[in-house]
Parts: structure tokens; sequence; C-alpha cells
């Protein structure tokens, strides 16, 4: 249904939310938001007209409740729904439900993404135009014994894949053998969780592959362009982490052909709006059919970078009864875009995702694109997806934007979750990136062998003596350095009432006799810790700190560095080696973030007080983050091996199973399936055999 619509509502989340809303804005419309309990002041809320709740914090409780945003379109006015991506984006069933309510549903008919959405039945429809694609088993017997029989068939390695997935959900890499009992029952198990709907096919791994997608769009008038490709090979789990158009390796006679592929596939299922269909490309350039996806797609910022075009605004005008803006003669192609995901994960520990408050967050003012739907004070729960910015930067050739994305990446501070920033810095200036040599494999194969870029980086020895300066502080400003000096109390920025930030945001060690710095407006009491103890009339004193996994004896304050300064917000000035340098200092409870060269290093002074190690007690398994339990495997009284898995937890679209420590009895359990649990929580208590 295409018509005329007045008010937006956009059934989505975060940074692709506040994308849409800024699009629709600019061209008249009012935009309503959903949340979650999770999400209640996250900035795409801020943003909209109107808010309106869904429910609780996990996405089947809200995102994914279709009756609950069809209430909320009808409670707001909204006579148009934008799905964003993920969620329920390419669920046909919500598209056919949108429409019947009555409203516009601003993505393709319902039947071309139940005919895509069906990967097995799309690769049979591409079969039969004669598109090329991989090996595989689309059959309706599901039944395990079938499968492995297909995969023997196949051969290895092979991907065992969810027939309604995408975005790397209900996707398993298969090696070995033994490998597939286990990954069938995974594949299905979050296929299940993530669409409802648990078939499986099976896919012969096309090794040394790169993956290159084409954007398509279409109107409700029968025309079908293309608007180049974009090269997503840099990918961890198989999930995308950088994204550039166009392809290094796609030159114009290949362009061409994919072209008329991708818009043949649009046509054939009588497509609508915006759509991405996806192949992956073998050493020898030859390409193959892997899925189509009925959606915008998160990387759509490069493809917009190198055309001077909205997708949005296509999206919208489109569902909106109009023609295509444009023929296929008349779009253009202009410099080189990259896209880099910051992921709010650890990429030295097996890109676990990571939860918490942003302590700190500005983004890069570099003249670069940066998506996010972050908020200085809010949360990264651990219901959604990892993702939460992007930067995108546009060159005039492909190092012109390696170099700006590059140098943003560097500027932008980002300090509370772990992130992944550091490691796109690397990843963009390794050889094989640089070079065009990546392929969909190397980032875990990288992780498996040990890759220098993706050992966990460990502070330099000037950023140490850094850290012993200002957690030495005897408790004024002027302590922290000779030759300190301080910003004139009148020219010092005020933090956003929001921020966490600001003149208390050092703690201890730190306090500033300025009286418009102890402005209680200034300061935010619940964020800092009592005083460290210090021995009274000492001018120098040693301290234990930790990093890293790292703890030493540090001198403070130390010889070879100076605080020359320190501003309300936590900017440091400081000297070091004959040369003055910048940082951001930010206290939280008992840690001290430093952000130095664009790396951010947590520091602590260690207890004086004995603890207790609770991470090497074999007899608990606990949560290794906040997330919510997949599944128990065991009950009290049960008997368990060492190794044997225990409990499953999952957050931002990962699994992470705990496994017994050692043999025992199962002594209790303290979570069922679909319980939410904060990292660290004991799940599973044993009592260990003598």
């Amino acid at each position: 249904m295409s018509r005329p619509f007045e008010t937006v509502l956009v059934a989505n989340r975060g940074e692709i939310a506040c994308r849409v809303m800024r699009t629709a804005r600019r061209l008249g419309y009012r935009t309503v938001a959903v949340y979650s309990d999770a999400d209640a002041a996250a900035p795409h809320v801020r943003q909209a007209d109107v808010a309106v709740r869904l429910g609780p914090g996990p996405a089947s409780e809200s995102y994914l409740n279709v009756a609950a945003v069809l209430d909320a379109a009808r409670r707001s006015g909204a006579d148009a729904v934008h799905p964003g991506y993920g969620f329920l984006s390419e669920r046909a069933d919500f598209a056919a439900a949108v429409e019947a309510a009555g409203l516009v549903f601003i993505g393709p008919p319902a039947e071309a993404i139940r005919a895509m959405g069906d990967k097995a039945g799309a690769k049979r429809r591409m079969l039969a135009a004669g598109v090329p694609c991989a090996p595989g088993y689309l059959g309706d017997d599901q039944s395990d014994e079938r499968l492995a029989a297909e995969a023997e068939a196949l051969g290895l390695p092979l991907l065992v894949k969810a027939v309604a997935g995408g975005g790397g959900r209900g996707m398993r890499l298969v090696r070995q053998p033994g490998e597939l009992v286990a990954a069938l029952a995974g594949a299905r198990r979050e296929a299940e969780s993530a669409f409802g709907d648990g078939r499986l096919m099976l896919e012969r791994l096309i090794t040394g592959a790169r993956h290159v997608e084409v954007q398509v769009f279409a109107d409700a008038h029968g025309r079908a362009v293309h608007l180049g490709e974009r090269d997503c090979t840099a990918q961890r789990r198989r999930q995308k982490v950088v994204e550039e158009a166009p392809s290094p390796i796609v030159g114009a006679g290949m362009r061409a052909t994919m072209g008329r592929d991708a818009v043949a596939a649009a046509l054939a299922v009588g497509y609508r709006g915006a759509g991405t269909v996806e192949f992956v490309v073998d050493a020898e350039g030859r390409h193959f059919f892997l899925e189509m996806n009925t959606r915008l797609q998160v990387e759509h910022p490069v493809t917009e970078a190198i055309t001077g075009l909205d997708l949005v605004e296509w999206q919208l005008r489109i569902a909106a009864g109009e023609p295509l803006p444009l023929t296929q003669q008349q779009i253009r192609f202009d410099g080189h875009a990259i896209e880099a995901r910051l992921y709010a994960e650890d990429p030295y520990a097996g890109w676990t995702p990571q939860t918490g408050r942003v302590l700190r967050w500005r983004p890069a003012d570099a003249g670069i694109r940066v998506d996010h739907g972050l908020a200085e004070g809010g949360e990264v729960p651990p219901y959604y997806d990892a993702m939460v910015a992007k930067f995108v930067a546009h060159g005039r050739d492909r190092t012109d934007a390696l170099r700006r994305l590059r140098r943003a990446l560097a500027d932008a501070v980002l300090v509370g979750p772990r992130h992944n920033a550091r490691f796109l810095r690397e990843l963009l200036a390794h050889p094989d990136f640089t070079g065009a040599r990546m392929t969909t494999t190397r980032l875990d194969e990288w992780a498996a062998a040990g890759e220098p870029l993706l050992r966990r980086p460990q502070p330099p020895e000037a950023v140490w003596q850094l850290a012993a300066a200002l957690l030495g502080g005897s408790g004024s400003l002027g302590s922290l350095g000779s030759g300190l000096t301080r910003p004139d109390p009148g020219s010092v920025a005020r933090p956003d009432p929001g921020s966490v930030g600001g003149a208390g945001s050092l703690g201890s060690g730190l306090t500033r006799p300025d009286p418009a710095l102890r402005d209680p407006a200034l300061r935010a009491p619940a964020l800092r810790p009592p005083p460290a103890l210090r021995p009274a009339g000492l001018a120098r004193l040693d301290l234990v700190v930790d990093c890293a996994g790292e703890r030493r004896t540090l001198r403070a304050p130390p010889d070879e560095v100076r605080v020359l300064e320190l501003d309300a917000d936590g900017r440091v000035r400081w000297w070091h080696d004959g040369m003055q340098r910048q940082a951001v200092a930010l206290r939280d409870g008992d840690t001290l973030h430093l952000v130095v060269d664009g790396d951010v290093f947590a520091f602590a002074e260690a207890s004086p007080w004995p603890g207790t190690d609770t991470a090497s007690d074999a007899s608990c398994a606990r949560a290794p983050v906040a997330g919510v339990v997949a599944q128990v495997l065991v009950a009290p009284g049960d008997r368990v091996e060492a190794g044997q898995r225990l409990a499953c937890v999952e957050a931002m679209k990962m699994e992470m199973w705990l496994e017994a420590g050692a043999a025992g009895l199962v002594r209790a359990v303290h979570a069922a399936a679909k319980d939410p649990v904060a990292a660290g929580a004991l799940l599973v208590e044993l009592e260990l055999d003598a």
C-alpha cells in the first residue's frame, strides 16, 4: 500500500531510530518513537515528537511485540511505520499487520519479504533465474539425520544458516565433523529466539571469499535501480565490522553484472523500497548469491556518501507512492567512503559484549559523519545489539577516507563500557586491509592465532606515571605536579547537567579549591567516592595500582611526568619527555579512566583489605556479562564432570556457555531460562569432589 501520510512511527531504537527521524522531520513529517523500559531516557525517545512505551527491556517483550507497536501507532495517531533494521524489519507478518491496520509500511510488500525472507526459497528463485548460488541443502526435511547426511555430501567447511535469518543470527560455521551436532542445536535455538522460525539450511563455505552487496531500490510503478556495491568483508563471528563503497576489488564490468543480477532479483518478487542483495565473491572474482535483505542496511551511509543521496528520503517518497527520483543513468558515484562500527564489546576477550553506564561520550568533530544513539549518563543495556555508533568517512579516494576515519576514531572519547575503537584503528592500518586482502573469516583466524592487534594493549610507561600523578594527589589541584596552573574559574565550561563527567568526576585526591568548582550544581555526589586514605604530611608515597591485568607499585608524584593543567571537564595537559600532551581523566568509584591518544585505560588502586577471588572459584558458575539466561542444562543433585556445560547466557547476539570448573554435584541453581542476570551473578553452585 503506497499513499501519502503525515506521521511516521519508527519501530526501532538507537542510532537507526534517530537517523530515520532526522530525515522525516526534515521532510515535514511528525515522528513517533517507541521504547522499552531500558530505553526510557534514550536519545531517540527525546528526539521524537511523541514517544510511547512498549514494555520491559527484553526485545521479546517490547520491540518484537507486534500488538504493542500497532497499539502505539493507534494511540499516537501515526499513519505510517518505518521498521528500521533488525527487530521486526524483515517479518512479513509484521508488514502485513501494519497494512491490515490501515497504515503505510515503509518497506517492501509482505509478499516480497516472505519470498526473500525464506533464504532457502530465495535461493531456489535465484537458481531458476540463472543467478549463481553456492552449493547447499535447501530441503524441507529438517531432521538432524537428514541435515547430517547432506553435510557429509557437501563436505566441510560449511555454514549452518537459519532459513529466516539475517544479521548473523542463527548461523554457525562447521569445520570439523564433531562440531555439526552442536552447530545445528545452537543455530536452531538462536533462530527460534530471534525469528520465531527454527528451520535451517546448509551452505558450502566458499573459502578465501569477500562479502560484496548491492543496494537496490524499486518503486510501485515497476521500476528498479541499483546504487552500486558495498564491500563488507571485514567481519567477526559473521557480523560486519567495517564496510566501504565502492569495493576495492570490483571494477566497472563486475559492477554492471552484479547490479543487473540484483535488480533482476528485486523485480522478480515485486519489490518496493530499499533492499540489499548480498553476494560472496571467491578468489577468482566469481560472485554467488547469498541472500536479499529486505530493509535498509546498517551500512547504508557509505552509499549515501558516494552518491550524495538520502536513502531514507527515497524510502519515504516511494512509500508515499512517488516514482524513483532518478534513473539508472542519472546515478553518479563520487570518491570513496568507509564505515566503522563502534561496538560495546571486548575484542581482546573473544568479542564479548559489554554493558554499563556511559561516563563520557564525545564523538569526533572531524568533519565526518557519526550516527549514534548514546548519551552521557545513559546505559548500554544487555538486551540489544552491541553496536553503539557508526563512524563514516568520505574522501576523494580510499587512502583519503582511511586516513580521515582513523583520525576520527582516535579523537572520539567513549568511557564506560569497553569498546573496539583501538582495534578498529589498528585494523584500518593493517596491511591486509589497506591492501584489500581481507576475507570474511580473516578476523576470526587472527583471533585464533593471537594476531598482535587482538592482544590486549598495555599502558605505556608514561601513562602509568600519569596515573600515579593523578591518583597520588593529596587533596588539592596544586599537588598533582609542579608547574601546575589552574584554569580561570570563569572560563571553565560547565558540563551538561545530564552528563556524568564534570568538576567532581575525578573523585578522591583530586578535589579543587576553586569556588566555582565547588558549586554543588557541578558535582555528582552519588558518583564521588570517599577520599582515599593518605598518611598526613607525606610528600611522596608508593601506590599499588592495577590496570589491564597488571599490578605495579608506583611512586607518587612521579619524577618523569608533570600535570600542567586539569580542567573541570577532566581534560588534562601534562608534560613528559620534553613534550606537552593532552589526555582525559575521569573518576568512577574506585576507577580512574585515562584516555590518551585515543586509548582508554582503567586504573584502580589495590585495596589494602583482603578480598575473595570469586573468579577462580570452581564451585561457582557466574554470568560472564549482563544478559539473559538462554538455557540451564543442570538441576540440583545432578552429577557433572569438569568442562561440562551448565548454563548459557545470551547478550547482544552472542551466546556464552558456563562450564563446570571441576567434577562434582550440583548444589543449587539460581536462575532459569529467560531470567535477566547481572555480570558476575551466581547461576550454578557445585559441591566439588574431594
